[in-house]
């Protein structure tokens, strides 16, 4: 049986100040049956693996090389070495003001696994995708393509984050999002074997809240959530995941 998760990914926000906010977290996820893990700046990274005990650490981003001449960039090995045991990979963010594509993308998540770590691959559509019908040739082309050619449900995470959600405050029906994750569901079972693609967690990542998030997780191949914003603070967090805890 899948566990729930309750990822936060911190984006480019957070300083030792407000490690605080952490430790709240982590108090209330002590006996939760699910994994709360906190993508943070690679700054806190270390100071999460040091002083938690009941949460995982992730990194937001990695390089395809282990070392080298990449001015500004980190690598898996070094994000790992932080303390991390996650790192998401294919955000949004990253596609689209970085022009990442797919193939980046799985070499990405490929050296994530290398090195140790689960990666968390992030797919979605647009909303000019979706007004022209074609999410699920986007979401199957994204999914196939970034995918490293040899997954378990230990080694990867997928995030299905519809671009149009994601800190806009617009959450797709539930209808649309029962559609995709049962999609992406059939897609990992076709492609890898029911076994693996059953045992694949698949989150969803588009504006989920404490009020939405009950709904939203209760949807059977919704397998917790990749919570942007309101991961920051340990009063809207810490209510996705008594949600994510219960729906488990």
């Amino acid at each position: 049986m899948r566990r729930s998760i309750a990822a936060g990914n911190w984006k480019m926000n957070g300083l030792r100040e407000n490690f605080n906010e952490i430790l709240l977290i982590d108090a209330a996820s002590e006996n939760v049956n699910c994994d709360v893990i906190l993508c943070v700046p690679d700054t806190l990274i270390r100071e999460i693996s040091e002083k938690t005990k009941n949460i995982f650490s992730g990194g937001q981003n990695c390089h395809i090389e282990t070392s080298g001449a990449f001015t500004g960039d980190i690598s898996a090995e070094m994000i790992k070495d932080a303390g991390a045991s996650h790192v998401i990979v294919g955000h949004s963010e990253r596609r689209v003001n970085y022009n990442e594509n797919n193939n980046l993308i799985k070499s990405k998540a490929q050296t994530a696994l290398n090195e140790g770590l689960k990666a968390i691959i992030c797919i979605g559509e647009t909303l000019k995708e979706r007004e022209t019908g074609i999410t699920l040739d986007i979401i199957k082309k994204q999914l196939l393509e970034s995918l490293p050619q040899e997954i378990t449900g230990e080694s990867i995470i997928i995030a299905y984050e519809p671009v149009w959600a994601i800190g806009t405050g617009l959450t797709p029906s539930i209808e649309q999002i029962i559609e995709v994750h049962d999609f992406i569901r059939a897609e990992l079972e076709n492609n890898y074997g029911k076994k693996i693609g059953h045992s694949v967690n698949i989150l969803y990542g588009g504006s989920m809240n404490a009020k939405n998030a009950h709904e939203i997780s209760a949807i059977e191949n919704v397998d917790g959530g990749l919570v942007g914003g309101a991961s920051l603070k340990a009063e809207s967090f810490i209510p996705i995941i008594n949600t994510l805890n219960l729906n488990q």
